[in-house]
């Protein structure tokens, strides 16, 4: 239900402010929801789930815009704003939504969320828990980077960049090798697939 939620107030969202749903956002909208609820799943109840479901659609698409216009991260598949930002989002919402009335509330040992006792108790351990596991991971991941950047470096050459990945590392003419395009046009198939050399000889090459 989270991630249809998300999904709903996601398209909603990028049809009035683009004028048409984002289809790609929309589809990261219900990743979004599921990384939401994750950390709430068992001591939130109807309620506080579809709040939570409708904040991450939004963050989506926040995340998104936020990469793209200001951060200028190399995302394309919005990965950061899906993972990073609700998972955040969703450690913070134990601390907002979590409910006695919940059924895994008991077992997990934790205090009411804000929104239902109007205390600050579990929120606080939350923001905690997410500040030092921030801390963590940026530590961790600066001893990785640095070890990778003096031994076998971080970035290819530039003339791997131009020629693209693809083929430099697994030999691939394209990311979509082996797949045709369709011309929905005409509901015809091209002869050609521009995106790989599969297109007219691979059939010539089998057959052989």
């Amino acid at each position: 239900a989270i991630p249809s939620v998300a999904t709903v107030v996601c398209m909603i969202f990028t049809w009035i402010r683009y004028g048409k749903p984002d289809v790609s956002l929309c589809l990261n909208a219900s990743l979004a929801g599921l990384v939401a609820i994750t950390a709430p799943c068992d001591v939130a109840d109807c309620a506080g789930a579809a709040a939570i479901g409708a904040v991450s659609g939004l963050l989506v698409v926040f995340g998104v815009w936020f990469n793209d216009h200001v951060t200028h991260v190399d995302d394309p598949v919005g990965a950061l704003a899906v993972h990073m930002l609700n998972g955040i989002w969703g450690t913070i919402a134990v601390g907002l939504f979590a409910t006695a009335s919940a059924p895994g509330f008991t077992a997990a040992g934790i205090s009411e969320g804000l929104f239902y006792c109007g205390c600050v108790l579990q929120l606080g351990r939350q923001l905690g828990g997410m500040l030092i596991t921030a801390a963590w991971t940026a530590v961790t991941i600066w001893i990785a980077f640095t070890i990778i950047r003096v031994t076998i470096g971080l970035r290819v050459t530039e003339e791997e960049e131009l020629m693209g990945l693809d083929s430099t590392e697994h030999g691939l003419p394209s990311a979509y090798a082996g797949f045709s395009i369709m011309d929905i046009s005409t509901t015809m198939m091209m002869s050609v697939n521009e995106n790989t050399n599969l297109g007219e000889s691979a059939y010539d090459q089998a057959t052989e």
